[in-house]
């Protein structure tokens, strides 16, 4: 793609760059490599990122412009106006290629006896079936607003799916309508099975074939439906209110982000004009709204859970977590962490060790207090029922769970409830400061001695998305290192008081000066004639103050690889610049999550794990946590896992500036690292 004309020639705008991130989600759609079930489910994950995308990027930019300011230095160098246009047709063409890629899949589920059909090609036998299911299952939930010229319409909920219905009514007057698709149903319904085939039908076809049902006390000549769909700003707002709490005030700021501005139109590119120019005025729709002609169906993102049909040679191969060797699930961990340290990686290696873990302290007499951060947990949390377990049995529990853990507020909010009535001690982050720290440490009474043991992860504590983000878990009982974790939740406690570490790098107050101390140390050594090093895996990248000191590094001489899979805004490969950097992103089977930072140091490597992406806002407005790998034996791991990674050369996208995302090709052996790494892990419980 070409570089705006506005734009700093240093930098790769971070939300162009986020976009390109999402053009690699869908080169997975479109890979005929790819089992086609779990193609269309990538198809899933890129609606559903574009989706967020709006609410929180778009809508950032646009309240740039609608306060009339040119946003340049916050945004690599393009002017924000400019940015909403260029981010538009970058869209626009996504959306266009997704279609195409639709289009190709079903032509291929076809040739595996799979049918997606719509309401023109129902049968008789199907007709009877929809109608029972449409009778009993969607017409008692289904919502339908009648719009009229003196009637407001009604707050259209961000990224619901709703049909626009146009009725032509006997007397040739237009009536108008909206359909409400709710979350609630499966938006794929699945229809008998004939002579080995199957059907589906998405319920946006089976509502419109049941248009005559919804609409049978109008008299209409015609009827048509297309559908539509807004997002919102999903920026929370809070309100000042000092009588109210912080949970309520979440709470709050969470039902009112359903009435936030809009910030995209999407709709059926078929409709007539005169549906969309009534529905644009009644919404309010606006020329700083990115406004995406589509296809018929919207909410894409719904094909992630498009269903399996029992197809198990459509899908991936389901891998089997594998044992940490030296870890029992049947015996204690405390009795194996106290002799070593052990590291896990998810989900090629089981979760349930973190679970074990909080299970044992919670009925281990011995055990007198537990402390944790969360960020996301899952819809059904054996996290959170050790925590409240722990609480009922005596344990002082503290949980500084992050209410703001963006979308996912609700449920940790839920969550926050149900340990505060069960006793467990709640701590809400610090003001201003997002906790994403990923870390527990417990205290054991050993003797007449507290010992501590405890667990510092790259992710986040929860089992659903452990099967599907690789991470990693450093399991210690390293007392340096557990007594600065204990530093970390006084400071929750005391937030004005900042305590200093010898060993962990924490933000917001000392990330960004290790990180250049650490750079620095790289550099001196190129300087010195030996060789500088720097290897990293993130998830993104867009400190311009950090990308400048690998700008520095690499003029130094310092060879520098970077694996980030999503915002790159560093531009590697620029001679005089950035020549010794290399780029690559890896999209695969798993998301790629975890956080990796392995500086040379002259022959022994200083290796660290994290939760902090180098993003300005992970090194300055959050608690992160960097932590140091003493364990010579993991310490090797993490290298030769990093290593594999960076030998992809199936799955793996090289990034530079033209942002075209060519995949890396070379005549060496094929590796594709996740497969790679499954087998790496396999290997190491034979030894």
């Amino acid at each position: 793609m070409t570089k705006p004309e506005s734009q700093d020639n240093n930098y790769i705008n971070r939300e162009i760059s986020w976009l390109q991130f999402n053009a690699r989600v869908l080169q997975e759609a479109s890979d005929e490599n790819v089992p086609l079930i779990e193609r269309l489910r990538f198809l899933g994950i890129f609606s559903n990122n574009l989706d967020e995308f709006f609410k929180v990027r778009y809508a950032t930019v646009k309240r740039i412009v609608e306060a009339g300011k040119g946003g340049k230095n916050a945004l690599g160098g393009i002017k924000a106006k400019e940015l909403l246009e260029i981010i538009t047709q970058i869209v626009i063409d996504q959306q266009s290629k997704s279609l195409e890629i639709l289009n190709t899949i079903h032509q291929r589920l076809e040739e595996e006896n799979i049918y997606i059909i719509d309401e023109n090609q129902i049968d008789d036998v199907q007709h009877d079936f929809i109608k029972k299911y449409f009778l009993r299952k969607v017409s008692p939930a289904l919502v339908t607003i009648i719009l009229n010229d003196s009637v407001v319409l009604p707050n259209l909920k961000d990224s619901g799916a709703y049909l626009a219905v146009r009725m032509l009514m006997s007397n040739d007057e237009r009536q108008f309508a909206l359909v409400e698709i709710p979350k609630s149903f499966n938006r794929f319904v699945v229809l008998p099975r004939e002579d080995e085939k199957n059907y589906i039908i998405m319920i946006d076809d089976l509502l419109r074939h049941c248009l005559s049902d919804i609409f049978n006390i109008f008299d209409y000549k015609s009827i048509s439906a297309h559908m539509i769909k807004i997002t919102r700003d999903g920026e929370l707002d809070f309100e000042s209110d000092l009588s109210k709490s912080f949970i309520e005030k979440i709470s709050d700021s969470v039902k009112h982000r359903q009435k936030g501005e809009p910030v995209r139109f999407v709709y059926d590119k078929t409709i007539d004009k005169e549906t969309l120019a009534y529905l644009m005025a009644k919404m309010g729709i606006d020329e700083t709204d990115s406004i995406i002609p589509g296809g018929r169906y919207h909410n894409r993102r719904d094909y992630m859970g498009f269903p399996s049909l029992g197809r198990n040679d459509l899908l991936y191969e389901k891998i089997e977590a594998l044992p940490v060797k030296g870890l029992s699930l049947e015996s204690s961990i405390f009795t194996a962490i106290k002799k070593k340290d052990y590291l896990l990686q998810a989900p090629y290696q089981t979760f349930s060790y973190v679970v074990k873990f909080l299970r044992e302290a919670a009925l281990d007499p011995n055990v007198k207090t537990i402390k944790i951060t969360i960020y996301r947990l899952a819809q059904i949390s054996h996290i959170a029922s050790s925590l409240i377990n722990a609480a009922i049995n005596g344990k002082s529990v503290t949980v500084s769970i992050e209410l703001q853990a963006r979308f996912d507020e609700q449920a940790n909010i839920d969550y926050a409830q149900q340990m505060e009535e069960e006793g467990v001690n709640l701590v809400f982050g610090v003001a201003g400061l997002k906790v994403h720290s990923k870390m527990c440490v417990i205290e054991r009474e050993e003797g007449k001695k507290l010992k501590r043991y405890g667990f510092i992860s790259t992710g986040n504590f929860n089992e659903s998305t452990a099967k599907i983000y690789t991470d990693y878990t450093l399991f210690t009982s390293n007392q340096r290192i557990l007594k600065e974790v204990n530093k970390i939740f006084s400071f929750f406690e005391t937030n004005y008081k900042i305590f200093t570490y010898k060993h962990l790098i924490t933000s917001p107050h000392y990330t960004q000066k290790a990180i250049f101390k650490l750079i620095d140390a790289e550099i001196e050594s190129a300087k010195n004639g030996n060789e500088g090093s720097i290897r990293l895996k993130m998830n993104s990248i867009s400190s311009y103050k950090v990308i400048d000191k690998l700008y520095e590094a690499s003029r130094a001489g310092v060879k520098i690889q970077m694996i980030v899979r999503g915002i790159c805004c560093l531009i590697p490969g620029v001679k005089g610049m950035s020549e010794n950097i290399e780029v690559i992103s890896v999209v695969d089977k798993f998301l790629e999550h975890s956080r990796i930072y392995i500086f040379g140091n002259n022959g022994d490597s200083k290796v660290y794990i994290s939760s902090a992406d180098w993003m300005t806002r992970n090194i300055e407005n959050r608690v992160e946590v960097s932590c140091p790998i003493y364990d010579e034996d993991i310490k090797k791991e993490i290298i030769e896992t990093f290593n594999i990674s960076w030998s992809d050369n199936v799955k793996a996208r090289l990034l530079n500036e033209s942002q075209e995302n060519n995949y890396r090709i070379n005549d060496k052996e094929k590796v594709r690292s996740q497969f790679a790494m499954y087998n790496y892990y396999l290997k190491k419980l034979e030894s």
